[in-house]
């Protein structure tokens, strides 16, 4: 038999399935040609041993924001995915709001122009709605956009919000495309109301950010939004969730027969509020980390299933632009986001070794479920014969510390998770059978990572 190119073997291969231990993966022209046994797999060109460690389906994180165009001085597609290869990530889904925004055709096809030029692994990108592209819909669909979405609340770059009637024809105009419409889901009125009325009062320190922002916000937006989806038999999908009322909002949907899906992030299942007291403006985002007992009911919530994915909304911001020098600075002069390509795996891991969940479940949730979610499952996030060959080893007995953010490979490395003890790390990634990080070093080219096609394309 002609040798494959690539086999990777000795390793306990983990999907949602379940696991096979002293197990490998044989790779050939960028696809899987067969996952079994080590003693059964081809001979390969290139041969790895992992070392008994755990091979999984690249991890996919579909809710990044990589800057380009028009704020690379924050990031790019080259750093955010070179972080992203170092954190084991295979496949990102960059978010529309850069400058230009990517609401229509020729800005995504420059978005995409961007990261095929310069990507360290694949990606793909969301295309944003507002009151002025309603009637490009079709159109951003037929270039390639994986999803939708719309910003119901201020954030950064302060993309208007529509209507509550445009919102519903936007639900209409997409679900025939057969995509997904995600939001920003935190109610404008509410939080604009009380971030006014907090400014007036000179209450002006990081927690008082995070109380800008109340839970009632999340949960009525999402409430809402399921609301017209159920209207208009839309396929809708809820960014960042929260907090458990906001979740338990999503599981009231899926109860009903909505079509509805939710993510929510590493931060808010690691953290509480009291970060903002312990770290500052450091771990300021939008919407803002929860107290003990919303944190207690999101993973409740994300134990009884209201909660598909994970993903980080990594979102690079300057030293400057955080107020790194005066952490706990007026809040106002601060802005929401962090980075979070490098420590999600980690995060996850060490939930894993608490007993929160098992390898299985983590693979589904960090893998699988958002490459069915956006539209690329099979080829991203399974190990089947036939599809892309992205996976990633993981050491799950790794206990380290981020003593140094500056070690990440973002241009912007601000991050509350600096200092953070983690049981488990990505220690090497491939891309469609490439290499493109191992031993602690980001191997693979720029430019070698390529646009994902959704199932609809």
């Amino acid at each position: 038999m002609t040798a494959v190119d690539l086999v990777v073997s000795n390793c306990t291969v983990v999907t949602p399935a379940g696991r096979v231990p002293d197990a490998g993966v044989a790779v050939e022209d960028g696809t899987i040609v067969a996952v079994g046994r080590s003693d059964r797999l081809p001979d390969a060109d290139r041969t790895l041993d992992a070392e008994g460690k755990v091979l999984v389906p690249g991890i996919v994180d579909a809710h990044i924001h990589n800057r380009e165009p028009g704020l690379e001085y924050k990031e790019d597609w080259e750093s955010a995915t070179r972080a992203a290869a170092a954190g084991g990530v295979t496949t990102v889904v960059g978010m529309p709001n850069t400058d230009p925004v990517i609401d229509r055709p020729e800005h995504l096809e420059r978005k995409f122009d961007r990261g095929e030029a310069s990507a360290h692994v694949d990606f793909g990108t969301f295309a944003v709605i507002t009151s002025e592209n309603l009637h490009r819909i079709p159109a951003l669909d037929e270039a390639g956009a994986t999803g939708f979405k719309i910003f119901l609340g201020s954030t950064v770059g302060d993309v208007p919000a529509p209507t509550d009637g445009e919102v519903l024809e936007a639900m209409e105009r997409v679900r025939e495309t057969g995509k997904r419409l995600g939001f920003h889901e935190e109610n404008g009125e509410i939080i604009d109301y009380t971030e006014a009325k907090f400014r007036e009062e000179g209450r002006n320190e990081p927690i008082d950010f995070a109380h800008s922002r109340p839970v009632i916000a999340e949960r009525e937006a999402i409430e809402r939004m399921i609301t017209f989806a159920e209207e208009t038999d839309a396929a809708v999908h809820m960014y960042h969730v929260s907090s458990g009322s906001g979740a338990e909002a999503v599981a009231r949907g899926k109860a009903r027969g909505v079509d509805v899906t939710a993510e929510t992030c590493p931060h808010y299942l690691w953290f509480t509020e009291e970060v903002l007291r312990e770290k500052g403006n450091v771990a300021r985002i939008q919407p803002p980390i929860r107290d003990a007992e919303e944190r207690a009911r999101l993973w409740r919530a994300f134990e009884d299933g209201a909660i598909d994915c994970i993903a980080t909304d990594h979102a690079p911001h300057t030293d400057d632009e955080k107020g790194v020098d005066d952490p706990f600075g007026n809040t106002w002069d601060s802005i929401s986001g962090f980075v979070g390509l490098e420590t999600e795996v980690p995060v996850m891991l060490s939930f894993v070794t608490e007993g929160r969940l098992t390898l299985e479940e983590w693979v589904y949730h960090h893998s699988t479920r958002p490459a069915q979610v956006w539209g690329m499952y099979p080829q991203k996030g399974s190990l089947q014969v036939g599809t892309d060959a992205d996976f990633t080893i993981v050491d799950p007995d790794h206990e380290w510390t981020l003593a140094d953010r500056h070690e990440l490979h973002s241009k912007s490395t601000v991050t509350p998770f600096e200092g953070e003890t983690f049981v488990g790390k990505a220690t090497t990634t491939v891309v469609r059978g490439e290499v493109v990080y191992e031993e602690g070093e980001v191997v693979g080219e720029s430019g070698y990572g390529t646009r994902v096609s959704s199932v609809e394309d």
